[in-house]
């Protein structure tokens, strides 16, 4: 801001002086602060009337004189607007009700010696108005106020009447709205940057890509000061069929097709497409296309409908707005596509577990009558390796296609796991029967028929009690026990299924800390001939006592510990413990001594258990040829090809192999001859049922029958009685155990029967 200091003392408006009406240019000849030829923006706001400048004075005739100097005039492209009061007190009563005069010619010296700076005083302290441009003349020199008051009041101008020619009263008219026009533009734009500030804070602080973009239109429009019609695209590389609208308003909306803005020569895709290019900004009379930098994944970019061309300073406020809120618009786009990967399936765009797992609370909170069904895809696994991934991506791609278009509006569907997917809604809507009757068309995928069936686990949630996770588990029960029964079924939730599955879970963990407490041991229970009851070897029988002498029965353990994957590290444990008895048993001088382990099936078929059981033998020093592996039929006969190549492994280490239970499964005599076993173990219950009138030893001696012609050793276990020993041993079964030896035995107990027994045999 300049001010400037002249000494005025009289009107003096020689003709010879007087530049012609309408040329401001003659200003020029006489004063070099002329600003006529300057043809500056139209200060904002203020539209395009005449500038209003009021005359104070008391004198009639000045009034009179300066407007016709003045009147046919113009400055900086707009005429002048005379206002008149002829005392300090009319120009304050003027003051209080007109709000947009630019400039004030006063007298300084009026009713009263100081009247003309009382009024510069009340303009700027009580009115506030520090805009107006004040002009002080004077007629009487000797009035002239103190520079530190023309400092004080920021007076624009001072000069003695005698001294202003039309000319100079011009120039100073001029650099007095000149200065007004100035200030009011420093003031828009300090408003207009504080918006800018204020929108920038309220955008920010959106968290949806939707929201934000919406607002940024908006803002713009009002940064503009015309109504909001426009639209807002993302605009990745390589677009090249149009870009993808995410926020639309006034008729603007309407250019939107299926929510993209098809690529063009012309229109708004033109201007876009021009402002993508140059990276910039690019403003037309008629609209603006706006370019927003990104660095996440695409830029951004808006087309805004113009109702008339925007001045220099709207245009660089919104060159402000947009460089600023690009990195905050860039910043949401990628929250929302992390908030995208973190609550939904990238696959079919369905809420994941996480995201159902936040529904489900909702509907338990409310206390909804709902229920939760989880739907499995029957043999996906199969489907997907016979036919390859992507054919079974495109397979679930349809499946939740299907659901989406043809179950209840008002359901949940999500898609949880692999081929899992979960459907959440008013009990009602959710009909089991219904639900598998989607799946009874195939579906059409790369152009084959895919037929497909589901299994499906439910619960109600009005009648669960826990989190929507214990909810998700309860469904995942029921799922399993319908896969159990038979495929294609469904199977709902109850409080007892609740109860088991917790206390498997409860057990898993104590098993867990049992086992590296030291809690499991081994037990050994003799086996011997029946012909000299000598004691030939032991079965090695895991047991597991807790902390506080409880015992857990095996069959009670052993399943928690194969489902669990525990099985494997304790089963190594177990190879490692009986082989180093059976060393110890040998240096108390049994050497004939057999030791038998038993193996669990998910032990038998991981694929390092031969190097667990070679290096429980390099470990322990026991001799192969005395250790002996029992597998049950049934692991015999699942895969039984891959089975036979993995006994013949064993059989190259020098252990032997007998087969448990037999007589419970459905072997093939075929394969039973090509798996190379050393024994069968007739099952317990068929040496309890020899006794028996009704049935006989028909099993019992169709095994030792069945050995004897193979060639395969026989033994029986569970031999409770003398009588059961003697009908075995008469239908030629010559090895046997039970509680009628022995029962399982400590280690230290088991070397000290066996001297005994030996000592027995002796006398």
């Amino acid at each position: 801001m300049h001010i400037y200091w002249f000494a005025i003392t009289e009107l003096n408006l020689e003709t010879q002086h007087m530049p012609a009406p309408n040329t401001p240019a003659g200003a020029a000849q006489d004063d070099d602060l002329v600003f006529a030829d300057e043809t500056p923006a139209v200060a904002p706001g203020k539209g395009s009337g005449a500038w209003r400048v009021l005359i104070v004075d008391d004198d009639a005739d000045v009034h009179s004189t300066t407007t016709f100097a003045l009147g046919a005039l113009e400055m900086h492209g707009r005429p002048l607007e005379f206002l008149h009061a002829y005392s300090a007190a009319q120009a304050m009563a003027m003051l209080e009700r007109e709000h947009d005069i630019a400039v004030i010619l006063l007298d300084v010296v009026m009713e009263q010696a100081d009247a003309g700076l009382h009024l510069v005083r009340h303009v700027r302290d009580t009115l506030g108005r520090h805009d107006v441009r004040i002009i002080l003349r004077t007629g009487q020199p000797g009035y002239a106020p103190e520079m530190d008051a023309i400092r004080g009041y920021d007076i624009n101008d001072y000069r003695t009447k005698s001294e202003l020619t039309r000319t100079k009263l011009y120039t100073s008219v001029a650099a007095a709205i000149r200065a007004y026009q100035q200030i009011h533009a420093l003031e828009d734009s300090r408003t207009g940057l504080a918006e800018v500030v204020r929108a920038n804070s309220e955008l920010m602080a959106m968290h949806s890509v939707g929201e934000m973009t919406l607002g940024i239109l908006r803002e713009v429009a009002a940064l503009a000061g015309q109504p909001a019609d426009g639209l807002l695209c993302a605009c990745p590389p390589g677009a090249a069929a149009g870009w993808q609208v995410l926020a639309s308003c006034g008729a603007s909306a309407a250019l939107a097709r299926d929510g993209m803005l098809p690529a063009s020569t012309q229109g708004p895709a033109a201007a876009i497409a021009l402002a993508l290019a140059g990276r910039r900004n690019v403003y037309e009379d008629d609209h603006l296309a706006l370019y927003f930098s990104g660095k996440a994944h695409c830029d951004f970019a808006a087309w805004v409908r113009l109702a008339r061309p925007l001045d220099a300073l709207r245009r660089g406020l919104i060159d402000v707005f947009t460089s600023s809120i690009a990195v905050g618009l860039d910043n949401v786009a990628l929250m929302t596509d992390l908030h995208r990967a973190a609550f939904y399936d990238a696959l079919t765009g369905l809420p994941n577990r996480t995201r159902l797992v936040e529904l489900i609370d909702d509907s338990l909170q409310t206390r909804a009558d709902a229920t939760l069904c989880l739907v499995d895809i029957d043999q996906f696994a199969e489907t997907n390796d016979a036919l390859g991934h992507q054919f079974g991506d495109a397979l679930l791609g349809a499946v939740a296609q299907r659901l989406r278009l043809r179950l209840d509006a008002g359901l949940a569907l999500a898609r949880i796991g692999g081929d899992i997917f979960c459907l959440l809604g008013q009990a009602d809507l959710i009909e089991p029967a219904a639900v598998q009757d989607l799946f009874a068309a195939p579906f059409s995928i790369e152009g084959q028929d895919v037929q497909v069936s589901a299994t499906l686990g439910l619960v109600r949630l009005l009648e669960h009690d826990g989190s929507a996770a214990d909810a998700l588990k309860d469904a995942d029960i029921a799922l399993k026990r319908a896969k159990s029964q038979r495929r294609g079924g469904h199977f709902y939730f109850s409080r007892g299924m609740g109860v088991e599955i917790r206390e498997r879970v409860r057990l898993m963990h104590a098993l867990r800390g049992g086992f590296a407490r030291g809690e499991l041991f081994l037990a050994y229970q003799p086996q011997v001939e029946l012909a000299a009851r000598r004691t030939f070897g032991a079965e090695a029988l895991l047991r597991w006592r807790t902390e506080d002498g409880r015992f857990v029965p095996p069959d009670r353990f052993i399943p928690i510990a194969e489902y669990s994957g525990l099985i494997i590290d304790i089963g190594a444990w177990v190879l490692r413990e009986a082989c180093a008895e059976l060393v110890r048993v040998r240096a108390a001088g049994h050497v004939d001594f057999t030791m038998s382990i038993n193996v669990s099936q998910v032990q038998f078929r991981h694929p390092h258990f031969i190097d667990m059981l070679r290096q429980a033998l390099a470990d322990t020093g026991a001799p192969p040829e005395r250790v002996e592996l029992e597998i049950t039929e049934s692991m015999a006969m699942e895969e039984p090809d891959l089975l036979i190549e993995r006994l013949a492994e064993i059989k190259r280490t020098g252990v032997s192999i007998a087969i448990d239970d037999f007589g419970t499964g459905f072997s093939s005599l075929s394969y039973l001859q090509r798996l190379r076993v050393d024994r069968l173990k007739i099952d317990r219950a068929f040496v309890t049922e020899i006794t028996d009138a009704a049935r006989g030893s028909s099993i019992a001696e169709m095994v030792i029958e069945l050995g004897r012609n193979l060639g395969l050793s026989i033994i029986a276990e569970g031999v409770e009685d003398e009588r059961q020993a003697q009908i075995l041993q008469t239908l030629g079964c010559p090895l046997a155990q039970g509680y009628l030896f022995a029962r399982p035995l400590a280690p230290e107990a088991l070397i000290e029967w066996l001297g005994n027994d030996a000592l027995t045999r002796a006398a």
